[in-house]
């Protein structure tokens, strides 16, 4: 495992959310919102997850109403959208998504004020940043492998400070205490390799999050899905009771992601409902660290996780099939 791509990018970032926060109040101008106190978010695959990320953080701590944008509906509308006065946050890790570009011009043309968050320092590679005139960097080392690790961790990092910058909302040892145990999460490794082993035997994969941890599950899924090549699937806890628990069974897992120590009353019904069907449920405890910041060493756990996955089933998780750097879907 030490010798991939992958989990080289993982061991950066503690350092580089150290980093990131010395760098913050300088982006404090680039922290756009309307007037009335909200924000427009666009985004495709892991930056999409931290955009959902960022929708339960800035409406549930910061005040500030989070609309998420789906590109398809702006690139096709029949009709000008009136945008005039807003804010639009576009969630690109190479800054060279054409579709959240040609989204973000348009809303732009319509009236909005434009932010990236990219990954790319260069603005000759980065048509999204020139597009938004504001650009957050969330850090100055290329992400190497093809799916994205120390981004998205970045994406959430940059969605905390945003918040704290709008609304005092966390308190600053909230943010050491969260890179000390995404540090400790990496130094930890999680290497239950007897674990590895039934997730590869599961015909199935499910993830399941409430608020915050919702976007942990999604891009858990994600990374289990790139990665590892595995049938994983990432859901809300209420959508998760919704129909999909129909379709698991004795040969599937399940994690379910605790926003507390012990398991809360709604999430124990969400327990229930696995256990009935013999699908085995795994719960991930929070640790020490308050919402939304225990978020960050449970996605580093999964990352871990799917990588040892991948590498028990022999395969590349550099450069996994089916996945390209820059997905082109528009």
């Amino acid at each position: 495992m030490e010798d991939t791509l992958t989990y080289r990018d993982i061991t950066e970032i503690p350092g580089l959310l150290e980093d990131f926060s010395a760098a913050a109040p300088s982006y404090k101008k680039a922290m756009v919102r309307s007037a009335r106190g909200a924000a427009y978010l666009v985004g495709r695959g892991s930056s999409g997850n931290a955009t959902l990320f960022a929708k339960y953080v800035w409406e549930t701590y910061a005040g500030v109403i989070a609309n998420l944008v789906h590109p398809h509906s702006i690139l096709g509308a029949r009709r000008q959208l009136n945008f005039r006065g807003e804010a639009v946050w576009a969630f690109s890790q190479s800054g060279r998504s054409k579709d959240v570009t040609a989204c973000l011009k348009k809303i732009i043309k319509w009236g909005a004020k434009g932010v990236a968050v990219t990954n790319e320092a260069a603005l000759d590679k980065n048509p999204l940043a020139r597009a938004a005139k504001r650009h957050i960097l969330l850090s100055n080392s290329r992400e190497l492998p093809v799916a994205a690790t120390k981004s998205f961790v970045l994406e959430l990092w940059a969605v905390l400070w945003t918040a704290q910058a709008w609304s005092r909302c966390f308190r600053p040892k909230d943010f050491t205490a969260a890179v000390a145990a995404v540090r400790g999460e990496i130094k930890a490794g999680r290497a239950d390799m007897g674990l590895v082993g039934r997730l590869a035997r599961a015909d199935m994969l499910g993830f399941v999050g409430r608020g915050p941890y919702n976007a942990v599950a999604e891009e858990a899924a994600l990374k289990f899905r790139e990665v590892a090549g595995a049938h994983a699937l990432g859901y809300s806890a209420a959508e998760f009771l919704h129909g999909p628990i129909g379709a698991y069974t004795r040969k599937d897992f399940v994690f379910l992601f605790s926003p507390s120590e012990p398991l809360p009353g709604d999430m124990l019904k969400v327990k229930k409902a696995p256990d009935a069907r013999g699908t085995t449920c795994m719960v991930v405890k929070p640790g020490a660290l308050p919402l939304p910041f225990s978020c960050l060493p449970a996605d580093i756990r999964m990352k871990i996780l799917a990588l040892r996955l991948a590498l028990h089933k022999g395969l590349d998780p550099d450069r996994p099939g089916g996945l390209k750097k820059v997905t082109i879907t528009y």
